[in-house]
């Protein structure tokens, strides 16, 4: 009898949990749109953060699609080539080596002309940081910014998110009086910089600040080819 209470506690613990997986699954598939939904309504609201146009969910999309007027794609020597601005993945396209890189672009009417918005994605102290710069036609003056992470420390480097920080970044310039790629210096106090290229980095936030930082380089650096082409 006891080996075959056994058996039936074992048989059952083992329906059971094929019962569970079996709903988890069935749930996390019903799921699975609304979630990837949620995400491409997040990112178009943050799309639109950095040229300075606030949205909620429920209006994001319409005017994403007022507002956006052209999306492509270019490669490092900054022509423009096939795919998906939206769809791509910044994260598998750094992986690759750079003459197979896809960088998207996405173009933005405002009141005072189009704005050029990039993707940018780095790494802070903690994980993934990303966001996005919007530039003016000229290719060279920021005129928004919006940042944000994975798991970087509240009130220390999770300031990058916030808008006291990004606003420090509208007006500074990508290239110097040479043409030069500088991009933007996330300064730690006292430290000096050309004002047209630097921002206050966050206090106690070293690692994170420096990281944007990099990630401000890196990303403009793989843009340079199409930023001097569209500028010229």
């Amino acid at each position: 009898m006891n080996r075959n209470g056994n058996t039936y506690t074992v048989m059952y613990a083992a329906i059971m949990v094929i019962l569970v997986a079996a709903i988890l699954a069935s749930v996390a598939m019903a799921l699975k749109p609304k979630q990837v939904r949620n995400v491409e309504i997040e990112k178009k609201q943050s799309i639109l953060a950095s040229v300075n146009i606030e949205s909620t969910a429920a209006d994001a999309e319409k005017i994403y699609a007022d507002k956006i007027v052209n999306e492509y794609v270019v490669n490092v020597s900054g022509d423009q080539v096939e795919g998906n601005a939206f769809n791509t993945d910044l994260k598998k396209e750094y992986a690759k080596a750079a003459d197979q890189m896809r960088l998207p672009v996405f173009e933005c009417k405002t009141d005072e002309g189009v704005k050029y918005v990039l993707p940018l994605r780095g790494t802070g102290l903690w994980g993934p940081i990303w966001g996005f710069i919007a530039l003016n036609e000229d290719m060279n003056t920021i005129y928004g910014a919006n940042f944000d992470h994975q798991g970087e420390t509240p009130g220390l480097g999770a300031e990058i998110s916030t808008s006291v920080f990004e606003k420090q970044f509208v007006g500074k310039k990508l290239f110097d009086d040479k043409d030069q790629l500088v991009s933007i210096i996330v300064a730690k106090v006292g430290q000096e910089a050309p004002a047209d290229h630097k921002v206050d980095g966050i206090s106690g936030g070293t690692i994170t600040s420096k990281g944007l930082e990099k990630m401000l380089l890196d990303d403009f650096t793989r843009y340079e080819e199409f930023l001097k082409k569209k500028k010229s």
